[in-house]
């Protein structure tokens, strides 16, 4: 969840105050009563980057996740959609990917799972360096896990959780889509070309490596050597690749630049 940096107070139910360096109780274990209560009927918003990781552990294709397991969603805004995690058809809604002992992708699950209890807001447009970034506490009435006596901080359940570099993909997938907030489809709307390849580079990192090598992309940029010899293989790399060339075609900004 993101949130302007000026806007946090708005954007958060009152109440809620950021976390800082304050102490919280929590643990999720099977001897923990509710454990996998949580893990159902849910409104999951996947990143790019949690799909890149979840579609390798399954080995499917982007496309095939896409289809077997996401739906659209709204966002924060009206000019691109969220794409949300889709919940098994059955009477308990459970998450797709959860078994009698747990979840099946545990190593490689969503931003979100890694997150909680915590919820984080970043600042979209941050002055210079890093985002600033902001945790909150969540509660659920069926989640017994802070209750528990384990401790911790913020900065040692992030590392716990190997939270970080998922963060660090996603604040730069967060600039991406503050691109989307200011409508740049050149009247097309919603659905058309532009906003299709924004998609397909976002959310389909196979067809757009297709793309990419069928245009001959990367030949069209000065790239540093060691990048362009990992861009057919690698999907971070391609994914961080695929938001520098939105950043140019949509907006005239990044990194890139033509030969």
């Amino acid at each position: 969840m993101t949130a302007k940096k000026n806007d946090i107070k708005k954007e958060f139910p009152e109440g809620m105050v950021p976390l800082g360096n304050s102490v919280f109780h929590f643990r999720c274990a099977p001897d923990v009563k509710c454990y996998l209560s949580c893990c159902r009927k849910l409104d999951l918003v996947l990143y790019p980057y949690d799909i890149i990781r979840l579609k390798t552990r399954l080995s499917l294709s982007s496309e095939e996740f896409m289809r077997r397991h996401t739906r659209l969603g709204n966002s924060s805004h009206p000019f691109f959609p969220a794409v949300m995690l889709r919940m098994s058809e059955n009477e308990e809604q459970t998450c797709p990917f959860l078994d009698s002992k747990g979840c099946t992708v545990y190593e490689d699950r969503p931003t979100a799972c890694r997150t909680y209890p915590l919820e984080r807001a970043v600042a979209r447009s941050p002055v210079r360096g890093r985002p600033e970034e902001y945790y909150f506490m969540t509660g659920h009435p069926y989640c017994l896990g802070h209750q528990e006596a384990k401790e911790w901080v913020v900065k040692s359940w992030l590392k716990d959780q190997k939270v970080l570099h998922y963060n660090a993909v996603n604040d730069l997938w967060a600039e991406i889509d503050t691109l989307f907030a200011q409508n740049p489809w050149q009247g097309e709307g919603a659905g058309g070309p532009r906003q299709q390849l924004a998609f397909m580079v976002c959310y389909n990192i196979d067809g757009f490596r297709r793309f990419a090598l069928e245009n001959r992309l990367f030949d069209q940029f000065k790239l540093e050597s060691t990048l362009r010899k990992i861009l057919d293989d690698d999907d971070e790399a391609l994914l961080k690749f695929g938001f520098e060339w939105l950043k140019y075609i949509l907006g005239g900004t990044g990194n890139l630049r033509r030969k």
